[in-house]
Protein backbone atom coordinates (compact mmCIF):
# COMPACT_ATOMS: atom_id res chain seq x y z
CA UNK A 1 0.00 0.00 0.00
CA UNK A 2 1.48 3.22 -0.95
CA UNK A 3 1.14 6.26 1.13
CA UNK A 4 1.43 10.19 -0.17
CA UNK A 5 2.90 12.56 2.19
CA UNK A 6 0.88 15.73 2.16
CA UNK A 7 2.98 19.00 1.46
CA UNK A 8 1.31 22.19 3.55
CA UNK A 9 0.43 24.36 0.53
CA UNK A 10 2.05 27.87 0.80
CA UNK A 11 0.20 30.76 0.52
CA UNK A 12 -0.70 33.08 -2.21
CA UNK A 13 1.81 35.92 -2.54
CA UNK A 14 -0.54 39.34 -2.73
CA UNK A 15 0.70 41.78 -5.12
CA UNK A 16 2.58 44.65 -3.55
CA UNK A 17 0.09 47.80 -2.89
CA UNK A 18 0.47 50.23 -5.74
CA UNK A 19 0.48 53.32 -3.24
CA UNK A 20 3.04 51.50 -0.66
CA UNK A 21 5.46 50.98 -3.69
CA UNK A 22 5.09 54.25 -4.83
CA UNK A 23 5.75 55.92 -0.91
CA UNK A 24 8.49 53.56 -1.02
CA UNK A 25 9.93 55.71 -4.35
CA UNK A 26 9.25 58.75 -3.22
CA UNK A 27 11.23 57.90 -0.21
CA UNK A 28 14.35 56.64 -1.37
CA UNK A 29 14.02 59.94 -4.41
CA UNK A 30 13.92 62.05 -1.04
CA UNK A 31 16.92 60.48 0.70
CA UNK A 32 19.09 60.56 -2.91
CA UNK A 33 18.14 64.13 -3.47
CA UNK A 34 18.89 65.17 0.31
CA UNK A 35 22.34 63.14 -0.16
CA UNK A 36 23.14 65.51 -2.98
CA UNK A 37 21.85 68.89 -2.07
CA UNK A 38 24.41 67.80 1.47
CA UNK A 39 27.34 66.99 -1.15
CA UNK A 40 26.91 70.11 -2.37
CA UNK A 41 26.28 72.42 0.96
CA UNK A 42 28.51 69.71 3.22
CA UNK A 43 32.17 71.52 2.01
CA UNK A 44 30.49 75.19 1.80
CA UNK A 45 29.06 74.52 5.71
CA UNK A 46 32.35 73.32 6.78
CA UNK A 47 34.65 76.30 5.88
CA UNK A 48 31.58 78.65 7.36
CA UNK A 49 31.87 76.51 10.20
CA UNK A 50 35.76 76.44 10.07
CA UNK A 51 36.11 80.21 10.29
CA UNK A 52 33.23 81.20 12.64
CA UNK A 53 32.89 78.33 15.27
CA UNK A 54 36.11 77.09 15.51
CA UNK A 55 37.84 80.55 15.98
CA UNK A 56 34.72 81.75 18.57
CA UNK A 57 35.42 78.65 20.81
CA UNK A 58 39.70 78.92 20.40
CA UNK A 59 39.13 82.92 21.58
CA UNK A 60 36.71 81.84 24.26
CA UNK A 61 39.47 79.14 25.63
CA UNK A 62 42.37 81.75 25.31
CA UNK A 63 40.49 84.37 26.99
CA UNK A 64 40.93 82.26 30.02
CA UNK A 65 44.94 81.80 29.32
CA UNK A 66 47.59 84.10 28.94
CA UNK A 67 49.44 83.65 25.62
CA UNK A 68 51.86 85.24 23.59
CA UNK A 69 51.62 83.16 20.33
CA UNK A 70 55.18 81.31 21.03
CA UNK A 71 55.32 80.60 24.56
CA UNK A 72 53.12 77.83 25.88
CA UNK A 73 50.00 79.06 27.39
CA UNK A 74 49.19 79.10 30.96
CA UNK A 75 45.84 78.99 32.09
CA UNK A 76 44.64 82.33 34.78
CA UNK A 77 40.82 82.09 35.03
CA UNK A 78 39.07 85.36 34.92
CA UNK A 79 42.02 87.39 35.57
CA UNK A 80 41.72 88.57 31.97
CA UNK A 81 38.29 89.62 32.24
CA UNK A 82 39.11 91.19 35.67
CA UNK A 83 41.80 93.40 34.15
CA UNK A 84 39.16 94.93 32.06
CA UNK A 85 38.07 96.60 34.68
CA UNK A 86 40.79 98.15 35.71
CA UNK A 87 42.84 98.80 32.23
CA UNK A 88 42.75 102.75 31.49
CA UNK A 89 43.40 101.65 27.47
CA UNK A 90 40.24 99.66 27.85
CA UNK A 91 38.49 102.87 29.12
CA UNK A 92 39.63 105.30 27.09
CA UNK A 93 38.96 102.69 23.29
CA UNK A 94 35.62 102.55 25.00
CA UNK A 95 34.66 106.28 25.70
CA UNK A 96 35.96 107.00 22.00
CA UNK A 97 34.18 104.78 20.37
CA UNK A 98 30.70 106.01 22.45
CA UNK A 99 31.72 109.29 21.43
CA UNK A 100 31.59 107.80 17.43
CA UNK A 101 28.76 106.08 17.77
CA UNK A 102 27.05 109.09 19.38
CA UNK A 103 27.97 110.88 16.76
CA UNK A 104 27.87 108.77 13.90
CA UNK A 105 24.15 106.93 14.09
CA UNK A 106 22.02 109.73 14.50
CA UNK A 107 23.52 111.67 11.80
CA UNK A 108 23.49 108.80 9.28
CA UNK A 109 19.96 108.36 10.22
CA UNK A 110 18.75 111.76 9.23
CA UNK A 111 21.51 112.18 6.33
CA UNK A 112 19.90 108.55 5.20
CA UNK A 113 16.16 109.89 5.67
CA UNK A 114 16.85 113.14 4.24
CA UNK A 115 18.35 111.76 1.34
CA UNK A 116 15.65 108.88 0.74
CA UNK A 117 13.23 111.60 1.18
CA UNK A 118 15.22 113.71 -1.73
CA UNK A 119 15.84 110.36 -4.22
CA UNK A 120 11.78 109.32 -3.86
CA UNK A 121 10.61 111.12 -6.20
CA UNK A 122 10.28 110.79 -10.14
CA UNK A 123 12.18 113.10 -12.03
CA UNK A 124 14.78 112.64 -15.04
CA UNK A 125 18.05 110.60 -14.07
CA UNK A 126 16.42 109.90 -11.05
CA UNK A 127 18.16 105.76 -11.18
CA UNK A 128 21.71 107.69 -12.44
CA UNK A 129 21.18 109.67 -8.73
CA UNK A 130 20.14 106.45 -6.97
CA UNK A 131 23.17 104.59 -8.05
CA UNK A 132 26.06 107.72 -7.52
CA UNK A 133 24.51 107.90 -3.87
CA UNK A 134 25.22 103.87 -3.22
CA UNK A 135 28.35 104.12 -4.96
CA UNK A 136 30.59 105.33 -1.60
CA UNK A 137 28.92 101.73 -0.05
CA UNK A 138 31.21 99.88 -2.13
CA UNK A 139 34.32 101.62 -2.39
CA UNK A 140 36.57 99.69 -0.72
CA UNK A 141 38.08 101.10 2.75
CA UNK A 142 41.58 101.52 1.66
CA UNK A 143 40.35 103.77 -0.99
CA UNK A 144 38.45 105.68 1.38
CA UNK A 145 41.48 105.97 3.64
CA UNK A 146 43.50 107.41 0.85
CA UNK A 147 40.74 110.01 0.00
CA UNK A 148 39.75 111.09 3.16
CA UNK A 149 44.11 111.90 3.64
CA UNK A 150 43.47 113.38 0.56
CA UNK A 151 40.93 115.43 1.62
CA UNK A 152 42.26 116.25 5.87
CA UNK A 153 45.54 116.38 5.47
CA UNK A 154 46.76 119.45 7.46
CA UNK A 155 49.66 120.33 4.97
CA UNK A 156 48.86 119.18 1.36
CA UNK A 157 44.70 118.30 1.55
CA UNK A 158 42.26 119.55 -0.38
CA UNK A 159 39.75 121.04 2.46
CA UNK A 160 42.68 123.16 4.02
CA UNK A 161 43.58 124.67 0.52
CA UNK A 162 39.78 125.40 -0.06
CA UNK A 163 40.03 127.15 3.80
CA UNK A 164 43.33 129.18 2.79
CA UNK A 165 41.71 130.47 -0.83
CA UNK A 166 38.74 131.79 1.30
CA UNK A 167 40.97 133.63 3.87
CA UNK A 168 39.97 131.67 6.54
CA UNK A 169 42.09 129.53 9.27
CA UNK A 170 43.23 126.43 8.33
CA UNK A 171 42.65 123.22 10.93
CA UNK A 172 44.90 120.09 11.79
CA UNK A 173 42.61 117.75 10.97
CA UNK A 174 44.09 114.40 11.54
CA UNK A 175 46.38 115.61 13.19
CA UNK A 176 44.21 117.53 15.62
CA UNK A 177 42.87 115.22 19.05
CA UNK A 178 40.18 117.49 18.80
CA UNK A 179 39.15 117.20 15.22
CA UNK A 180 40.62 113.57 14.09
CA UNK A 181 37.27 112.23 15.36
CA UNK A 182 35.40 114.66 13.53
CA UNK A 183 36.83 113.54 10.08
CA UNK A 184 36.67 109.78 11.08
CA UNK A 185 32.73 110.22 11.18
CA UNK A 186 32.44 112.32 8.09
CA UNK A 187 34.29 109.89 6.18
CA UNK A 188 32.30 107.51 7.40
CA UNK A 189 29.04 108.85 6.75
CA UNK A 190 30.30 109.40 2.99
CA UNK A 191 30.73 105.42 2.98
CA UNK A 192 27.80 104.17 5.32
CA UNK A 193 25.24 106.78 4.46
CA UNK A 194 24.07 104.64 1.24
CA UNK A 195 23.04 102.01 3.04
CA UNK A 196 20.52 103.80 5.49
CA UNK A 197 19.44 105.53 2.03
CA UNK A 198 18.36 102.16 0.36
CA UNK A 199 17.01 101.10 3.42
CA UNK A 200 14.85 104.17 4.05
CA UNK A 201 13.85 104.56 0.44
CA UNK A 202 12.38 100.62 0.37
CA UNK A 203 10.99 101.80 2.93
CA UNK A 204 9.16 105.05 1.82
CA UNK A 205 7.99 103.09 -1.85
CA UNK A 206 6.46 100.88 0.89
CA UNK A 207 3.60 103.57 2.40
CA UNK A 208 0.04 103.09 0.65
CA UNK A 209 0.05 106.22 -1.93
CA UNK A 210 -3.96 106.55 -1.07
CA UNK A 211 -3.26 107.44 2.50
CA UNK A 212 -0.80 110.26 1.42
CA UNK A 213 -3.24 111.00 -1.03
CA UNK A 214 -6.52 111.09 1.58
CA UNK A 215 -4.09 113.17 3.72
CA UNK A 216 -3.57 115.62 1.07
CA UNK A 217 -7.53 115.95 0.03
CA UNK A 218 -7.59 116.83 3.79
CA UNK A 219 -5.62 120.06 3.40
CA UNK A 220 -2.65 118.59 5.13
CA UNK A 221 0.92 120.08 3.57
CA UNK A 222 3.82 118.58 2.76
CA UNK A 223 5.24 118.12 6.18
CA UNK A 224 2.35 117.25 8.17
CA UNK A 225 1.77 114.85 5.25
CA UNK A 226 5.22 113.67 5.94
CA UNK A 227 4.99 113.61 10.31
CA UNK A 228 1.97 112.58 10.92
CA UNK A 229 1.10 109.72 7.64
CA UNK A 230 4.44 108.46 6.48
CA UNK A 231 6.86 109.14 10.02
CA UNK A 232 4.31 106.17 11.74
CA UNK A 233 5.40 103.83 8.96
CA UNK A 234 9.01 103.85 8.99
CA UNK A 235 9.58 103.26 13.20
CA UNK A 236 10.54 99.67 12.41
CA UNK A 237 12.67 100.56 9.83
CA UNK A 238 14.00 103.38 12.18
CA UNK A 239 14.61 101.15 14.93
CA UNK A 240 16.60 98.38 12.70
CA UNK A 241 19.17 101.16 10.85
CA UNK A 242 19.49 102.74 14.11
CA UNK A 243 20.75 98.64 16.23
CA UNK A 244 22.37 97.68 12.72
CA UNK A 245 24.62 100.94 12.01
CA UNK A 246 24.89 100.76 16.24
CA UNK A 247 26.50 97.35 16.05
CA UNK A 248 28.68 98.77 12.83
CA UNK A 249 29.94 101.69 14.88
CA UNK A 250 31.22 99.42 17.70
CA UNK A 251 33.01 97.70 15.65
CA UNK A 252 34.41 100.27 14.06
CA UNK A 253 38.81 99.33 12.54
CA UNK A 254 39.48 99.66 8.92
CA UNK A 255 38.81 103.49 8.33
CA UNK A 256 40.95 103.87 11.69
CA UNK A 257 43.88 101.86 10.44
CA UNK A 258 43.48 103.64 6.84
CA UNK A 259 43.86 106.39 8.25
CA UNK A 260 45.50 107.49 11.58
CA UNK A 261 46.71 104.19 13.31
CA UNK A 262 44.42 105.34 16.40
CA UNK A 263 46.18 108.77 16.59
CA UNK A 264 46.78 111.19 17.17
CA UNK A 265 47.47 110.36 20.86
CA UNK A 266 45.15 107.64 20.89
CA UNK A 267 42.25 110.39 19.92
CA UNK A 268 40.75 107.83 17.75
CA UNK A 269 41.48 104.19 18.95
CA UNK A 270 38.26 102.58 19.43
CA UNK A 271 37.94 99.42 21.18
CA UNK A 272 38.41 97.24 18.15
CA UNK A 273 41.77 98.85 17.52
CA UNK A 274 42.88 98.53 21.03
CA UNK A 275 41.55 94.97 20.88
CA UNK A 276 44.23 94.54 17.29
CA UNK A 277 46.68 96.28 18.61
CA UNK A 278 46.61 94.54 22.07
CA UNK A 279 46.57 90.96 20.26
CA UNK A 280 48.53 91.62 17.29
CA UNK A 281 51.09 94.10 18.16
CA UNK A 282 51.46 93.48 21.51
CA UNK A 283 51.39 89.27 21.51
CA UNK A 284 48.80 89.34 24.72
CA UNK A 285 46.38 87.23 22.68
CA UNK A 286 44.17 85.96 25.59
CA UNK A 287 43.66 89.44 27.20
CA UNK A 288 42.70 90.41 23.24
CA UNK A 289 40.40 87.42 23.42
CA UNK A 290 38.90 88.55 26.53
CA UNK A 291 38.46 91.97 25.50
CA UNK A 292 36.51 90.56 22.25
CA UNK A 293 34.30 88.31 24.24
CA UNK A 294 33.34 91.28 26.74
CA UNK A 295 32.73 93.23 23.69
CA UNK A 296 30.45 90.45 22.39
CA UNK A 297 28.40 90.30 25.43
CA UNK A 298 28.02 94.10 25.63
CA UNK A 299 26.44 94.91 22.56
CA UNK A 300 24.56 91.35 22.52
CA UNK A 301 22.93 92.69 25.98
CA UNK A 302 22.15 96.23 24.38
CA UNK A 303 20.70 94.46 21.21
CA UNK A 304 18.39 92.31 23.16
CA UNK A 305 17.07 95.02 25.51
CA UNK A 306 16.73 97.08 22.43
CA UNK A 307 14.31 94.47 20.40
CA UNK A 308 12.66 93.54 23.53
CA UNK A 309 11.56 97.57 24.45
CA UNK A 310 10.96 98.02 20.50
CA UNK A 311 8.75 94.69 20.78
CA UNK A 312 6.64 95.67 23.73
CA UNK A 313 6.16 99.01 22.18
CA UNK A 314 4.71 97.70 19.02
CA UNK A 315 7.28 98.35 16.36
CA UNK A 316 9.41 95.24 16.05
CA UNK A 317 11.65 95.29 13.19
CA UNK A 318 13.26 92.00 13.67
Amino acid sequence: MTTFALRPTEPAKRPDDPGKTRRRRRSAAAVREGLAGWGFVGPALLIVLGLTVFPGVWALILSFQSWDGFSPATFIGGQNYADLVTDDGVRAAVVHTVLYTVLFVPASLLLGLALAVALNRRIRFIGLYRTAIFVPFVASVAATGILTTYLFSPQFGIVNNVLRVLHLPQQGWLEDRGEAMLVIVIMSLWGQAAFTTVIYLAALQDVPGDVIEAARIDGANAWQTFWRVVWPHLGPVTAFVAIYQTLQAVQLFDLVYATTRGGPLDATQTIVYYLWKTAFQNLQFGYGSAIAYGMFFVTLVATVVVTLVQRRAGRSSF
